[in-house]
């Protein structure tokens, strides 16, 4: 295969991927029908993430027109579909740190919820950016506090799901709190997933599941990570009122959370399509996680077996995973998760024969940049190297799309509306 064919191939997996997401298709048969809500009661649609807008889209086109339907959702700046929802009201907020119009729309969002009564169904539709894009800090702690604690936990190299501790306990609407805000109404969640392991509660910090971390969890994780809270935060994480909502409070007795999307899902998707293309696809697993650099290691020595020795798989075939890895920002350049990836992968492979790799967000969107991911091939370093480029101070830096925009190997997509996670393909010739 020549390089064009090869990054067709690579980018065709990807679009499937994406395809399998789009809200759509993975909406569309979960939408409630009028006849599920007893007379006189209404349908309000909530909700927040990269997705909320087209799985808005997607509730209107399932809910006859001549049914009253009402509601808002919150999704990131540029993720509003062509077509924008009609009868929705859709916010548009910051992502990964929260803005002043995500904190008006979630109050909003409270008030709407606190005037359902028990003959009225919430359709929650909820994505990834969901934790940055509903945010309503607690009594006493600013919106600037909770902004600088974002930063420093996303710099820290906590993972996503030990980063949503914290949030679920830092908030009047994460860890059950929308969900107890909508009580005596009944609460269906749809839920496109963006984590490892698909867990509910960790999903945009789970505004409408039982959570059974505490309190107390969230400031271990703070020490663990060397994150000294302002006195306001620590004294909000000191009240009686920090605590989540649990599992088995009355309030969540209504309320019911579906996956309709997935990484699975994704990945099954992506391995379809390089199949009918004549090659073999492994899936590796939906639910990788730790730095960027140490499963570059990893897979990097998984391709080199398969290339080497034909162990655990024989070549050709490509090696598919999800999930989303973490890093530590040591650096000032631009960077994030997927182009790090690839650049520590590159640096272990160092130039191996025959060995290819995309990496890429689902939402299209890697870091703060526009820019999904990025391509990695045999020739990588000597190409940056040939520009003058040192790709290890590149790595030490952070600053691997950088180096990917000089070599003219990034991924951009735009928004894609949806987001179920980190893809990672390597192909073995």
């Amino acid at each position: 295969m020549d390089r064009d064919a090869i990054r067709h191939l690579l980018r065709s997996m990807f679009s499937a991927a994406v395809a399998s997401a789009q809200p759509l298709g993975a909406v569309w048969p979960h939408v409630p029908k009028p006849q599920d809500l007893p007379p006189g009661g209404r349908l309000v649609v909530l909700g927040a993430g990269k997705a909320a807008a087209a799985m808005a889209v997607a509730v209107e086109r399932a809910w006859p027109q001549s049914e009253p339907l009402s509601g808002l959702v919150i999704t990131r700046y540029g993720h509003m579909p062509r077509h924008a929802p009609k009868r929705i009201d859709v916010v548009e907020a910051a992502h990964p740190v929260p803005d002043s119009a995500g904190l008006t729309a979630t109050e909003r969002m409270l008030e709407i919820a606190a005037m359902l009564g028990p003959k009225d169904l919430a359709l929650v539709l909820i994505s990834g950016g969901g934790s940055s894009l509903l945010t309503a800090p607690p009594q006493g702690v600013t919106l600037a506090e909770k902004q600088e604690l974002s930063r420093a936990l996303l710099a820290s190299g906590a993972t996503i799901g030990e980063m949503n501790v914290i949030r679920r306990h830092l908030s009047r609407v994460k860890g059950g709190r929308l969900a107890a805000a909508c009580h005596p109404a009944r609460v269906l969640t749809l839920m496109i997933s963006d984590v490892p392991g698909d867990d509910p509660m960790v999903i945009a910090s789970g505004p409408t599941v039982g959570d059974p971390t505490t309190v107390a969890d969230a400031r271990r994780l703070l020490d663990r990570y060397g994150i000294t809270p302002p006195a306001s935060i620590a004294a909000a994480l000191a009240r009686p009122d920090a605590e989540s909502v649990k599992p088995d409070d009355p309030r969540l007795a209504r309320a019911e959370a579906r996956l309709v999307a997935s990484p699975s899902i994704a990945l099954h998707a992506a391995c379809e399509a390089a199949q009918t293309r004549g090659m073999d696809c492994h899936i590796l697993g939906d639910a990788l996680e730790g730095e960027s650099r140490d499963m570059a290691k990893v897979l990097g020595g998984i391709a080199r077996s398969v290339s080497d020795k034909g162990l655990p798989f024989q070549k050709p075939c490509v090696l598919i995973s999800g999930g989303e890895s973490t890093v530590t920002v040591r650096g000032n350049g631009r960077g994030g998760r997927n182009v790090e990836f690839l650049l520590a992968l590159a640096l272990t492979l160092e130039g191996a024969e025959g060995i290819h790799a995309l990496s890429a967000d689902t939402d299209g969107v890697d870091g703060a940049e526009e820019v999904a991911g990025a391509f990695i091939g045999p020739d990588t370093l000597s190409r940056a190297r040939a520009q003058g480029r040192d790709p290890r101070g590149d790595l030490d830096d952070n600053d691997a799309h950088s180096l990917f925009a000089a070599l003219g190997d990034q991924i951009v997509t735009g928004p894609t509306l949806t987001n179920v996670n980190d893809f990672r393909a390597i192909l073995i010739l």
